[in-house]
């Protein structure tokens, strides 16, 4: 089943992956693309629609980002959103200043045209404004559709063309009726029909996996039994079967009780084809005195690779690898318009003598959208929703080097932590919760007699897909509980802190 396609070109600013996630809340498929995307990459994607995303600098800025001016030749619907809508107008015609004063923040825009964009809104409404620049004049064939105290044009459209733009940023939650203005855009103006949904992107996907391997082609995927690898080995396996082999590498750095977990899981239940390597000593060897956080990452991404090789040089002829990447691994790495924030083991970890082509099925969905894809093939609720993992495990969560000793230490505090949360009923209200081991000792006092033992980190955060987060807040009689079983029933740890810094400035792990 085809579904709808809207491209949104990323100029780099802070909302982008906003625009695109409110965009697939109305069930239509939504990619993202560096402005620096050339028109036949563009074209070859197919797309009904496009969106211009904001950015922080000014168009009179010596670097600031410009599109191809033959997109607006493409004869297919335009959205431009702040940043967006100066590139167009000054593009097409208009004329672009400087601001005078400046709007930040929330601000009251006035409705000038209710046809387009603002059908089924008032006279007036509150919008989230950020702007460096502001469009003075609109170009010939626009119309201005929308005004505030300070932006006499804050919104224009040509209709005739199908271009509009917006000086305000309609996916942030500040802007009331943000979405009816979205809506607008979609499926008034582009006439898209919001027929992407999770059951039609199974059928794509199974479709898309079946035409790609070939008939005699074999297949492994790299499993962890984390949502994301799991949804794409069962994903994989409805399209192909028996064809595909699941590798389950038990590199040492898993939860308590977690290798034992993975196979009964899909061995039993899903009936697949699973291999289990137990490479805890290699991996360990292999990261003995590493003590930065992207060596770490990249030596156990590395070290997955090989491991698959290896293994599938033992069942035959393997064509294919399957791995679970989501659309934040891909963006957090690294893209034309965003800086490497980590790398993950999956994206930037990979080696350059790759022996596999890859199968990513999952690679442009954030989690909320993999969990929605695991609950339609019927994947059981306890591993739908399970907490994040990362790929490279327990060794990101050890600050410094990784030891047998800290290994233990950890996996022992973190299973208190996850027994207590769901003792309480809150597992499903967090997004992702966990213990860090810091690489710190202190002093304490026990039966006393002073230790110097390990601090352990409590992180809980909520989120809708990984990409921002905030600190959850604990009752306090639970954190007290958490705190005493572990500083009592770990040994080695004589302190427990908990980390209330949100994502950004703090990512959610802490390497």
């Amino acid at each position: 089943m085809a579904y709808d396609k809207v491209l949104v070109l990323d100029f780099g600013g802070q909302y982008t992956q906003l625009v695109a996630r409110r965009i697939r809340e109305l069930n239509v498929y939504c990619e993202i693309l560096p402005y620096t995307a050339d028109i036949e990459q563009i074209k070859t994607s197919s797309p009904q629609a496009l969106v211009f995303s904001g950015e922080a600098k000014s168009l009179y800025d010596e670097d600031s980002p410009a599109a191809d001016l033959q997109i607006y030749q493409l004869g297919i619907p335009i959205l431009g959103i702040c940043y967006g809508m100066q590139l167009m107008a000054r593009d097409l015609g208009g004329v672009v200043h400087p601001v005078r004063s400046s709007e930040y923040g929330q601000t009251t825009l006035s409705i000038l045209d209710h046809q387009d964009l603002f059908a089924g809104l008032g006279n007036e409404t509150t919008v989230w404004m950020n702007q460096s620049d502001y469009v003075q004049k609109a170009p010939p064939g626009f119309s201005v559709t929308a005004s505030t105290d300070n932006v006499p044009v804050a919104a224009m459209a040509n209709a005739e063309k199908k271009f509009y733009a917006v000086q305000f940023h309609p996916e942030a939650i500040n802007t009331a009726g943000g979405m009816d203005i979205l809506k607008n855009f979609l499926f008034k103006e582009a006439k898209l029909t919001g027929n992407w949904t999770m059951k039609s992107f199974i059928e794509a996907t199974v479709k898309q996996i079946r035409e790609t391997v070939g008939k005699d082609e074999k297949v492994v995927c790299g499993l962890s039994g984390g949502v994301d690898s799991s949804v794409a080995a069962v994903l994989v396996h409805k399209a192909i079967g028996d064809r595909l082999t699941c590798i389950f590498v038990d590199h040492g750095l898993l939860r308590q009780g977690e290798a034992d977990q993975v196979m009964d899981t899909f061995s039993r239940l899903f009936k697949m084809k699973v291999i289990k390597v137990d490479a805890a000593d290699e991996f360990l060897n292999k990261l003995a005195g590493v003590t930065d956080p992207e060596g770490k990452r990249k030596i156990i991404g590395n070290q997955f690779i090989r491991v698959f090789e290896r293994e599938a040089a033992k069942i035959g002829k393997i064509d294919y690898l399957v791995q679970g990447t989501v659309y934040p691994d891909i963006i957090e790495s690294g893209t034309a318009t965003s800086g490497v924030i980590k790398s993950h083991h999956n994206v930037g970890g990979l080696p350059e003598d790759l022996q596999f082509k890859l199968i990513e099925p999952l690679k442009y969905l954030f989690k909320d959208e993999v969990r929605r894809v695991g609950e339609e093939l019927k994947l059981p609720a306890d591993l739908v929703w399970r907490h994040p993992f990362p790929g490279p495990g327990l060794a990101i969560r050890i600050l410094g080097e990784v030891t047998p000793e800290k290994l233990a230490v950890l996996r022992a505090a973190d299973a208190i932590m996850v027994e207590e949360i769901k003792n309480a009923g809150l597992y499903r209200e967090i997004w992702q919760a966990f213990c860090v081991l810091p690489n710190i000792r202190s002093v304490g006092v026990s039966g006393d007699k002073r230790t110097y033992a390990y601090t352990v980190a409590l992180r809980a955060i909520t989120s809708q897909d990984g990409m921002t987060a905030d600190w959850y807040r604990f009752p306090y009689e639970l954190l007290a509980t958490i705190s005493n079983r572990i500083v009592n029933e770990v040994p080695h740890v004589n302190r427990v802190v908990y980390d209330i810094t949100g994502k950004p400035p703090a990512t959610i792990e802490w390497e």
